[in-house]
Formats: structure tokens, sequence, C-alpha cells
């Protein structure tokens, strides 16, 4: 074989030492469960915005709130984290009002309540949405050090290996350092994905919170007014 095909990526691997090769399997693990929680977590963000955006646009362009409410409640399996939200608040306000039948309305009590409501339904919500990105994080600080932790141990066999040849040259050491080296490439491909996905969903998750927190007060304004 020539020297090109004897350095291939595959014969690399296949030449790679077993703890190196246990490596580099653990890596590309960790890499194939990255990059499946990135696509389910894109399909998810995507769709918590557009559904966001169309419960927004249908709370604010009219109608009352108990038929929204209604509709609402009869679509919540199917509805979007905000209209949750929204659930959560108004059956909270709607039960609560119903408890003062014939007596004098505490609004300060029956806004808390519905406040504290919406607040618990939030944490729900992020929860969801914030689901996986701690292990992305993992995977984009720990790759690295993995990968180069395969390295090191194929880069001290290849130095062991030349204690038993008389005259060390470029051609002999050049294998062993670079099968070592191929658990750093691994190790860096399964971090940056990680990273960038980590850094672009924290980003949008970030902005869906503030929307949901936004609509949370603008909400408790509204069931201020109609209380007094």
């Amino acid at each position: 074989m020539s020297v090109t095909q004897d350095l291939s990526f595959v014969t690399l691997i296949t030449n790679a030492s077993i703890f190196v090769q246990l490596v580099l399997l653990l890596l590309l693990s960790i890499s194939l469960i990255s990059w499946s929680y990135i696509f389910q977590k894109l399909f998810a963000v995507r769709a918590a915005r557009a559904m966001t955006e169309q419960f927004e646009h249908k709370f604010w362009t009219g109608g009352s709130l108990p038929t929204l409410y209604q509709n609402a409640l009869s679509n919540r399996d199917k509805g979007g984290a905000l209209e949750r939200i929204f659930v959560a608040g108004m059956g909270e306000y709607i039960k609560g009002k119903a408890s003062y039948a014939g007596k004098e309305i505490d609004g300060g009590a029956l806004l808390d309540g519905a406040r504290r409501a919406m607040r618990a339904a939030y944490q729900r919500e992020m929860d969801v949405l914030e689901s996986h990105l701690s292990y992305l994080a993992s995977v984009g600080s720990v790759s690295p050090y993995v990968g180069l932790l395969g390295t090191v141990w194929g880069i001290m066999n290849a130095f062991r290996g030349l204690a038993n040849v008389q005259q060390a040259t470029l051609a002999s050491v050049a294998p062993g350092i670079a099968e070592a080296l191929v658990a750093t490439a691994i190790g860096l491909f399964a971090a940056i994905p990680a990273v960038v996905a980590y850094n672009r969903f924290s980003h949008d998750i970030d902005r869906l919170a503030i929307r949901f927190e936004s609509f949370v007060e603008e909400f408790s304004n509204i069931l201020q007014r109609q209380t007094r």
C-alpha cells in the first residue's frame, strides 16, 4: 500500500489502539445523540415560535376572553405554550371568581391566584423548551477533552513503540501520531455543532421566555381592569 493509503482516515481508526478506538466510539455515540437532540430541538423551537405568534394574533385581534378561553381549552392538547399559559391563568381566574358568589370579591387575591397559575404554567413550558440543552452544553465543553485524552494516549503509545527502534524517522512516528490526532478531530466534530446549537437555541428560547413573561404581565393588567 502507498503512504496515502496507510494514512487514510479509515486505516488510522482501524490501526489505532483499543483505548483510542473506545474513545472514538464514545465520541461518535455522543455526537449521534447530540445531533438527534439538535434536530428535535430545532423543530420544537420553530413550532413553539409559530404557535406563539398564532395565539398572540388571536388574542390581540379582539373577541371575548371567555370565548377565547373555551376555544383554547378545547384545543389544549394541540395548542402552544402561550395558549396553555393563558388557559391556566384564565381558568384560575374563573374558578376564583366563582368562589366569591354572593360575596365581595377580593381583587388582589383573585389576581394573585391567576398570576401564580400562569407562572407555574410558564415554568412547566420553559422546562420542556430547555430540555436537552444541558446535554448539548456538556458535549460542547467535554468532548474536546475526551478527544485530547485519546490523542495523548495514542502519542504515548507511538513514542513507546520507538523505544525498540534504533533510528527513529518521521515515517516511523507519523502513523502513530496521526492515529492519535484522529481522536482530537472527532472530539471537535462532536463539540462544535453542539456549541453552535446550544447558543442558538438558548437565544431563541430566551426570546420566547420574554414574550411569555410580557404576556403574563399584560394579561394580568387586563384581568385587573375587568375585576375593577
